[in-house]
């Protein structure tokens, strides 16, 4: 199952086979060896646990969260910064509350036609975020980058798909 994830997850995959995966089951390769078996399966491993939100796989989540506010979402949005951005989720300017340090990626990382960053603050409008919510958001942001992370990762030399 991980090696059908890893390959399901490869960029060269998606993007070479991105026409028949609109009109027709996946076909998965057969690997070319066990080395890049083993390789994929232990990146479809870590995206599956990622997307699964073991706490194991997400590990820490370097994105704090600051500001003084009521942690009501309003308008987010994401200013960027040198290395990485903030994302306000009140506030005009630079003023408001914030999810610092988030990597732009993660904040436009797409997944079925949206930006799950972007939706998952913008489906809370008008709530107040609990510390439970600014955690879960922070795990958000995390496995966002660490999906993109190993999908630039995975090398997936690309012959006939429909072997598999």
């Amino acid at each position: 199952f991980d090696y059908i994830y890893g390959v399901l997850h490869c960029p060269a995959y998606r993007e070479t086979y991105a026409e028949f995966l609109k009109i027709d089951f996946p076909r998965v390769p057969f690997p070319p060896s066990p080395e890049v078996f083993r390789t994929i399966s232990e990146q479809g491993e870590a995206l599956r646990r990622l997307h699964l939100m073991e706490d194991t796989a997400i590990g820490a989540t370097p994105y704090p969260f600051h500001g003084e506010g009521d942690n009501v979402v309003e308008k987010p949005r994401f200013e960027n910064g040198p290395e990485a951005g903030r994302v306000y989720i009140n506030g005009k300017g630079t003023d408001g509350q914030y999810f610092d340090a988030v990597p732009p990626v993660a904040w436009d990382f797409p997944i079925g036609g949206y930006q799950p960053a972007q939706k998952w603050l913008k489906d809370r409008k008008g709530r107040t975020l609990s510390w439970d919510d600014i955690r879960h958001y922070q795990k958000i942001i995390k496995i966002l980058t660490e999906t993109d992370h190993i999908m630039r990762g995975i090398a997936m030399p690309l012959g006939d798909a429909g072997e598999g």
